[in-house]
C-alpha cells in the first residue's frame, strides 16, 4: 500500500533513502546534500518565498518516489519568467500566487523530474505521485501546479498525454563533447577569427600574470569557502536587484562539509594563497553544471576563463559529456554553446488564470523557438548546429 508524506525539510527524509531514487539521475541539483543545504542554510526557506512541501510516496518504511516542491509567493529565481502573466493577472483583478512550484531551488538547470526508486514502476508512481501533488496543490489554495527546468524523457510524454498541462518552451544554453580529445580540438569546431578570439582571451592569463586551476574535493583549501561567499555577494552587489543572489553566507561556510563540487580559481602566479575570483560547479557522473562565481577586482577576460574555457578544458580531459553554464547571457553564444529547448510545465486552479495563461502561451512559445533558432544560428562554428 502506498502512502504520501509531505515534509517540511529535506532533512528529515532520510539521506539514504532519497540517495536510492537519485541514484541513476545524471544530474547533481537533485542530491539530497545539494538541496538540503540550501535550506539549513537558509537560503531556501519561507522568509526568501520557498516554502518546502516535499512530497514522498513510501511503502512501508521504503521511499519509492519523490521530488522537490515548494510553495510560493513570487517567482525571483524560479527562471521561468512569467512576471508578464502575473502583472496581467493582477491588472485583472485575478490571482497568481500561491503557486506550488517542482524545481531545484534558484537553479536554472534542465533535470526535475518524479524519483523512483530502482526496480519500481516509473509510470504507475508518477501518475500516483501526480495525483498526491494535485492534492496537494488545492489544499495550500495554490492557483497554479508548476514544474521547471523538467526532464524532457520525462515531461514530454505527460504533457502529450494530459490535456490538463500547459506546456511553456524555454531556451537555455549547453556545451556538449562532440567527441573532442583536446581543447585544441574544441577551438577547431569555431571559425577562424572565433578560434583566433579564443586563444587571445586564454592567452591574456599569463600575459596579465594570473594562474588558474581547478580543484576539488578535499584539495580544496578550507578557507577559500568563506572567500567564495565574500567574492560571490561583492560581484552580485553590482547588478543591484537584478543580481542573482540568492545564498547566504552560512551556504558557502557550509560547504566545506559536503563539499559537491569543484572550484576554480584565479591567482597571481599562483603564489597568493587568497584567490583573486573563484567559482563552483556541480559534478555528477558525466554531467557538469556551473552555478556561481565572484571576483574581488574586474581584470579583462577572467570571467570567460572562470566561467566557460577552464571548465570546458577540464571536462573534456575527465571525459564530462554535457556542460550546463547557467542562464543569461549572450556572450555565450560565441563561446560555442548551443541553445535548446527547455520545458516547464503549467497546471491551474483557478480557472480565469487558466485562461490568460493558455490564450497566450503559444504565442510566448512561438517567440521563444524563434530565439533559440536565431542563437543558434549565431554560433561562430564552422558549420551551423541545428536548434533541438
Amino acid at each position: 500500500m502506498l502512502v504520501a508524506k509531505v515534509f517540511p525539510r529535506m532533512a528529515d527524509i532520510p539521506q539514504t533513502e532519497w540517495q536510492n531514487l537519485s541514484l541513476d539521475h545524471p544530474t547533481p541539483i537533485l542530491e539530497w546534500c545539494w538541496l538540503q543545504w540550501l535550506e539549513e542554510s537558509r537560503s531556501i526557506d519561507r522568509a526568501h518565498g520557498w516554502t518546502p512541501q516535499h512530497l514522498t510516496l513510501w511503502r512501508g518504511n521504503q521511499l519509492v518516489a519523490g521530488a522537490p516542491l515548494y510553495l510560493r509567493d513570487h517567482s525571483w529565481g524560479d527562471f521561468v519568467y512569467d512576471f508578464a502573466f502575473a502583472q496581467a493577472a493582477d491588472s485583472h483583478g485575478l490571482p497568481w500566487y500561491p503557486k506550488l512550484v517542482g524545481m531545484s531551488p534558484a537553479t536554472p538547470s534542465v533535470g526535475w523530474k518524479i524519483l523512483v526508486a530502482p526496480g519500481e514502476d516509473s509510470q504507475e508512481l508518477s501518475e500516483r505521485w501526480l495525483e498526491e501533488a494535485i492534492v496537494l496543490a488545492k489544499k495550500l489554495g495554490a492557483v497554479s501546479l508548476q514544474f521547471n527546468f523538467t526532464d524532457p524523457l520525462w515531461s514530454d510524454p505527460l504533457a502529450g498525454l494530459d490535456k490538463h498541462w500547459s506546456r511553456w518552451s524555454h531556451q537555455n544554453f549547453l556545451w556538449t563533447n562532440d567527441q573532442f580529445q583536446t581543447f585544441d580540438d574544441y577551438l577547431g569546431a569555431f571559425d577562424k577569427n572565433q578560434r583566433r578570439n579564443i586563444k587571445r582571451e586564454r592567452a591574456s592569463m599569463v600575459t596579465q600574470g594570473l594562474s588558474l586551476k581547478m580543484v576539488s574535493g578535499d584539495e580544496i583549501p578550507s578557507h577559500w569557502f568563506g572567500l567564495m561567499g565574500e567574492l560571490y555577494d561583492r560581484t552580485n552587489s553590482q547588478f543591484g536587484p537584478y543580481a542573482a543572489r540568492f545564498l547566504e553566507p552560512e551556504f558557502f561556510l557550509g560547504l566545506e562539509a559536503i563539499r559537491p563540487l569543484l572550484t576554480l580559481a584565479a591567482t597571481f602566479d599562483g603564489e597568493d594563497p587568497n584567490p583573486l575570483a573563484l567559482g563552483f560547479l556541480l559534478r555528477k557522473g558525466p554531467t557538469l553544471v556551473g552555478r556561481y562565481w565572484g571576483e574581488s577586482r574586474h581584470i579583462d577576460d577572467l570571467y570567460f576563463n572562470i566561467c566557460y574555457y577552464k571548465p570546458i578544458e577540464w571536462a573534456i580531459e575527465n571525459g564530462i559529456q554535457s556542460f550546463d553554464p547557467g542562464a543569461g547571457s549572450e556572450l555565450k553564444v560565441r563561446r560555442g554553446f548551443r541553445s535548446f529547448r527547455n520545458v516547464s510545465l503549467h497546471r491551474f486552479f483557478d480557472p480565469a488564470a487558466g485562461k490568460l495563461f493558455s490564450s497566450n502561451i503559444e504565442r510566448f512559445n512561438r517567440r521563444e523557438e524563434q530565439t533559440i533558432e536565431a542563437l543558434n544560428q549565431a554560433v561562430p562554428f564552422k558549420q551551423r548546429p541545428e536548434p533541438h
